[in-house]
């Protein structure tokens, strides 16, 4: 270790848990949401949001599902208490959701809590001290009866006014900084609360413990939630609640691993935003159950909506790789991913089964509304299939594989010298400039066909050296025919090797497209791409166009 931060940092204690039960449970549904977007999350913008952007963001919140919202901090400033008398003057607040505020433990500010909360059908109050040895000792020197006589002030001033509160009254306490209190100390001062506030089947009481900052790993905590669980009494009408922050970069895995522990409900942000490394990250969360078939009772089918609105109200932008909702998650920019992204596509296609089993797209993009179409994005790590790919996905040309290793080098060269990936219509000029715009030595004029039992032929009339040469050939199909016509006078020997041929377009308008390889007697092996109403030309000028590619 350093010199310099030696003895600075001490290990976190294991939790004496030895016959814990988490490691082998399993989520089977989705737990109750609480979003903290409103306080949390707005606390710790740099521009806190406007009363406009606010509003947009309770009307996204409720669109998504969430049925318990913590709105704010409404005795800390005016802003925050007008919002919430917004909400109750323009009747925003359905009847199936209920509002939540957080307030700490001085009655003045119960008090103004109360009358911005008026009119309120559904209410939670959420009450917080700090618990941890650190605030105990270093913030406020109280000892540890000091800090349970002001938690139980608190419930004692919200009870007086719940009296005359015209709604339904829920309390929630948070022992903040839990993750750096003791449990023992955590379990007495929350079953001090919950004894207070006379907690029963009718009345039940939301205790969350929040890892105000994760300081451990997620196991860790899962320990510490199983040992609440076990500790709390009235456990039945406990609802114990997380409330994780990222600054380890585990608050997902905390989180999904308390849930295993006995956790019931879960605080979180949209996209992560909150104090410092920010909450946990909801999507994730809910779009993690999604992948494993549980329904996660929120709407995240437009996660672009989402984005758009996160962004606009937070003025902090989503990473690219952001989990789901990231601009690049559902792009493949290598070779082997990209070639195994398109087989499974193509197998999922073609499967009865609904089952998703797509390689290294976790979830269908479909689902949270992204399209197809950026799945496979070429660079110069791209490989052959991902222009395949994009070619038939987006512009209907089903390429042969033989097919795909020539295009492929054609375009990763030109990503080579620009330094940068291609957009699709990038990908599509120059198909097309390869396969529809050859610089002709040798032209199709004219070509007619007929066929008796099994037989075709064929007239040929082309352009070479400069004149115009009429030839006729026999063979097993008109290319074949073309051919044997053809070499009558081309000096440039070569074979079929592979042909295939589909319709391209909308039935009415629709074309044939025919791929042609030809090979000489070596080495050489080229591609033709040809398109034209009748197959037969489709497929003649095919063969022109491999001709000209390899012999020119």
């Amino acid at each position: 270790m350093n010199n310099a931060i030696q003895g600075k940092y001490r290990p976190y204690p294991q939790i004496d848990l030895p016959n814990r039960v988490w490691p082998t449970k399993t989520i089977t549904t989705a737990p109750a949401w609480c979003s903290v977007d409103l306080r949390d999350g707005n606390q710790a913008l740099i521009n806190p949001m406007s009363m406009e952007k606010k509003l947009e963001l309770f009307a996204l919140l409720l669109k998504l599902g969430f049925k318990e919202i913590e709105v704010g901090f409404p005795s800390a400033s005016k802003v925050e208490f007008d919002f919430l008398r917004r909400l109750v003057d323009d009747n925003l607040i359905p009847d199936d959701v209920t509002v939540q505020v957080l307030v700490q433990a001085r009655e003045h500010l119960i008090a103004k809590s109360f009358e911005a909360l008026k009119g309120v059908k559904k209410a939670t109050v959420h009450l917080y001290n700090s618990t941890s040895v650190a605030q105990r000792k270093i913030v406020f020197g109280k000892t540890k009866q000091e800090i349970i006589a002001l938690a139980l002030e608190g419930v004692d001033i919200i009870k007086k006014y719940e009296k005359n509160h015209d709604g339904q009254i829920f309390l929630e306490y948070s022992p903040e900084s839990f993750t750096g209190t003791e449990l023992e100390f955590a379990a007495e001062i929350s079953n001090a609360v919950t004894a207070r506030w006379g907690i029963s089947e009718n009345r039940k009481v939301i205790i969350n413990l929040p890892a105000t900052v994760e300081m451990a790993t997620p196991n860790i905590y899962a320990d510490q939630i199983e040992w609440m669980s076990r500790n709390l009494e009235d456990r039945e009408n406990v609802i114990i609640s997380t409330h994780t922050h990222n600054d380890r970069g585990t608050s997902i895995a905390a989180t999904e691993l308390a849930l295993l522990a006995g956790a019931d409900r879960v605080e979180g942000t949209l996209l992560s935003n909150g104090e410092r490394t920010g909450n946990v990250d909801i999507i994730t969360l809910a779009l993690n159950l999604t992948t494993q078939g549980i329904d996660s009772k929120l709407d995240f089918t437009n996660v672009n909506e989402v984005i758009e609105i996160v962004e606009k109200c937070t003025e902090i932008q989503t990473h690219v790789r952001h989990p789901y909702v990231g601009e690049l998650v559902y792009t493949a920019f290598s070779g082997s991913h990209q070639d195994a992204i398109n087989k499974g596509m193509a197998h999922q296609k073609a499967k009865e089964d609904e089952l998703w089993e797509v390689p290294y797209l976790p979830i269908d993009p479909c689902d949270v509304g992204r399209t197809y179409e950026d799945i496979i994005r070429i660079n110069s790590q791209s490989g052959k299939g991902g222009v395949a790919f994009i070619l038939e996905k987006n512009y209907g040309y089903i390429l042969p594989k033989a097919m795909h290793p020539e295009i492929g080098k054609i375009v990763q060269a030109i990503t080579d010298a620009k330094g940068k990936i291609l957009e699709s219509s990038e990908i599509l000029d120059t198909f097309e400039e390869t396969y529809f715009k050859v610089k002709e030595h040798i032209s199709l004029v004219d070509f007619t066909v007929s066929s008796v039992k099994g037989v075709s032929k064929c007239t040929l009339t082309y352009k070479h050296d400069a004149k115009t040469i009429v030839a006729e050939g026999e063979g097993n199909g008109p290319v074949d025919a073309c051919r044997k016509a053809l070499l009558k006078e081309y000096k440039n020997e070569f074979f079929i090797k592979s042909y295939s041929e589909h319709s391209w377009g909308e039935k009415s308008t629709a074309k044939a497209i025919a791929y042609i390889e030809i090979q000489n007697a070596t080495t050489l092996s080229c591609f033709g791409v040809g398109s034209d109403n009748d197959i037969a030309i489709a497929s003649v000028k095919a063969l022109f166009c491999a001709i000209n590619r390899a012999f020119n």
